[in-house]
């Protein structure tokens, strides 16, 4: 059901890949709500994934760029410039892990791929906002996203040096939506559920983990649907005044300390 919550509302969406994505129902869900965006990913993705079908569906423009590039990122925003004068919404949905993808421990990390996956997964945050900010592209009462996961705040074994990235990925949130906040422009965390992506398909165990978050958590996992509904919410009007927030989108999970479920598993061991 559509609202019109981002009727006449422009944006730049990263990290679409296929129709299991966040960032692919992020953009099905806005385009339903009356935005208009250019959908963004590193040009090694774009040819793993489906983008083009994603772009036909909404009209979107697609550019490639590497999150991690300046010059791409440049390039990208300069296209978003001319395209819409401003923009209204960014989402940062990337992260990547080489030292989870080889099956290294965190005991073991390789510290060259640890620098590789900083970089994916946390700063190039910084260097998108910093793109937006040099250009001053924002509208007022903009919004800008990124997606995080509690492994941030806990300790979940098999997730290794993700956990660091996305605690520094929340700290860049906070820092540098202290002084977007001068430009009247919110930027967030929402810490989502384990949703089973082609990204989170390379986490060990993620079924196990998956299953536990689900009986863990009151309402269930919230699915990548979820999610998009709560970026909608939080890329339009309705939400003005939240900003530096890491927000918990996890059907209860963050605030369990034990439930029932999980209890009842364990009683007759």
């Amino acid at each position: 059901m559509s609202y019109g919550l981002l009727k006449g509302k422009k944006g730049i969406i990263f990290g679409a890949l296929n129709d299991q994505s966040i960032a692919w129902k992020v953009a099905e869900r806005c385009h339903e709500e009356g935005a208009e965006f250019i959908l963004s990913n590193a040009p090694i993705a774009m040819r793993m994934g489906e983008i083009d079908e994603l772009a036909k569906k909404t009209g979107s423009d697609v550019i490639a760029a590497d999150a991690t590039s300046v010059e791409d990122l440049d390039k990208l925003f300069a296209h978003a410039e001319e395209k819409f004068g401003k923009i209204d919404f960014i989402l940062h949905s990337i992260g990547m892990s080489v030292n989870i993808r080889k099956g290294k421990s965190y005991t073991d990390l390789n510290y060259d791929f640890l620098e590789k996956g900083w970089d994916v997964s946390s700063v190039s945050f910084h260097k998108v906002m910093k793109a937006a900010w040099d250009r001053d592209i924002m509208n007022e009462w903009g919004s800008i996203l990124a997606l995080t996961y509690i492994a941030a705040q806990r300790v979940f074994p098999n997730y290794g040096d993700m956990a660091d990235n996305k605690s520094y990925l929340e700290s860049i949130a906070r820092s540098f939506g202290y002084y977007w906040g001068d430009r009247k422009v919110r930027v967030n965390t929402i810490s989502q559920s384990p949703v089973m992506t082609k990204a989170g398909a390379g986490v060990k165990g993620i079924s196990g983990f998956f299953n536990f978050a689900d009986d863990m958590s009151p309402l269930g996992n919230a699915d990548a649907l979820d999610c998009a509904n709560y970026c909608v919410s939080l890329f339009s009007d309705l939400t003005r005044k939240v900003t530096m927030q890491n927000l918990f989108h996890d059907g209860g999970f963050s605030k369990t300390g034990v439930s029932q479920k999980i209890v009842d598993k364990f009683e007759d061991l």
